[in-house]
């Protein structure tokens, strides 16, 4: 995973809503953006995302009957780096190619072609990103954005996705797939997942989990994704005071933690936490700041950061304790490891 990223500006996330549109595949990723932008707002930091709403008619009515008012209408260009949403429709509504539908494709066509081909010919950093949610691959598909790039869609309709993108990798059995710029999910609240997923991209993991924790959703992994991250792996809970401390601790692994200042942030005592986590999270307080201390120095060695320097920012002691802890969890010295990607 990339470092996350500091902007200046925010990111654009167009949402692409043609009639019909599934409501949820809006709502859920849209919720999970306007919550990044509500935990900087917390921490007095600029938003990280402009969410803008637009489509081929100003007032769409969506899958369960709700009409949208005053959509932009599809912009003539993308003024900077734009993330493209394009949720899905129910499959009785995919036999009607209408208007809209064309119109879009051939927006999406127009607006995103050269953005997408641009990263797959000279391996460049693409300025904008395709996100499709469940059918809206289909509609990427029809715009010729599928060609030639891994994708998904829902599982009754990839063998649509075929006939529409048959030069396209069409993956079947995975939550969502990443291929460059475009970004397809399998189905509604896989578009969730993906939206976690690109925010953990963008603005780091520990940012990603407490959306999730807010949200009340936790990312899915398929069997050909890498092990779950600690940031992760044990968020699987409903407990208050738990992720409490699990939140202390990702925000602040470089603090000179024991049990009693974690029991301090839980308001609980040291033995109820100590319980408290080997129920609900299934590690022990120590053991999961430890998890996280060696994630972090991992990721900043993977970015080129010393021995020394990655133990310093994950808040270990001295390289020696950082070399001693790697050893016990993963085996072998950081400087073998750390390349490898492993977690």
């Amino acid at each position: 995973m990339a470092s996350p990223i500091t902007r200046s500006v925010p990111i654009d996330v167009l949402f692409v809503i043609v009639p019909h549109a599934l409501l949820l595949d809006i709502a859920g990723p849209a919720e999970a953006l306007r919550l990044v932008n509500l935990r900087c707002e917390q921490r007095n930091q600029p938003p990280r995302f402009r969410l803008r709403f637009a489509g081929p008619v100003t007032q769409p009515r969506t899958s369960v009957g709700l009409a949208l008012a005053e959509l932009e209408p599809l912009p003539r260009v993308l003024e900077g780096p734009t993330w493209v949403v394009v949720p899905g429709q129910p499959s009785a509504q995919l036999r009607n190619v209408t208007r809209p539908i064309i119109d879009t494709a051939k927006w999406l066509n127009a607006t995103l072609r050269a953005s997408l081909l641009e990263r797959a010919t000279r391996g460049a950093e693409s300025r904008n990103r395709l996100v499709t949610i469940c059918s809206g691959t289909l509609l990427a598909a029809r715009a010729g954005l599928a060609d030639q790039r891994q994708c998904t869609t829902h599982h009754d309709l990839l063998e649509e996705l075929h006939r529409l993108a048959p030069r396209a990798q069409v993956v079947d059995n995975r939550v969502f797939v990443i291929d460059g710029p475009l970004a397809s999910s399998a189905g509604i609240t896989a578009g969730i997942d993906l939206m976690l997923h690109l925010i953990a991209d963008e603005c780091g993991e520990a940012m990603a989990a407490g959306v999730a924790e807010d949200m009340v959703v936790y990312l899915r992994r398929s069997s050909n994704d890498p092990e779950m991250s600690p940031f992760l792996a044990h968020r699987r809970h409903l407990h208050g005071a738990v992720h409490k401390v699990q939140n202390a601790i990702s925000a602040e692994p470089e603090r000179d933690w024991d049990m009693a200042s974690m029991a301090a942030i839980g308001h609980v005592t040291e033995r109820h936490l100590l319980r408290l986590f080997l129920t609900n999270a299934g590690v022990s307080p120590l053991n999961y700041l430890r998890a996280i201390r060696l994630e972090i120095a991992r990721e900043s060695m993977e970015h080129g950061a010393s021995v020394s320097r990655a133990a310093e920012k994950a808040g270990f002691t001295s390289s020696l304790q950082l070399r001693r802890a790697w050893s016990r969890h993963w085996g072998g010295s950081p400087s073998e490891g750390a390349g490898r990607g492993m977690r």
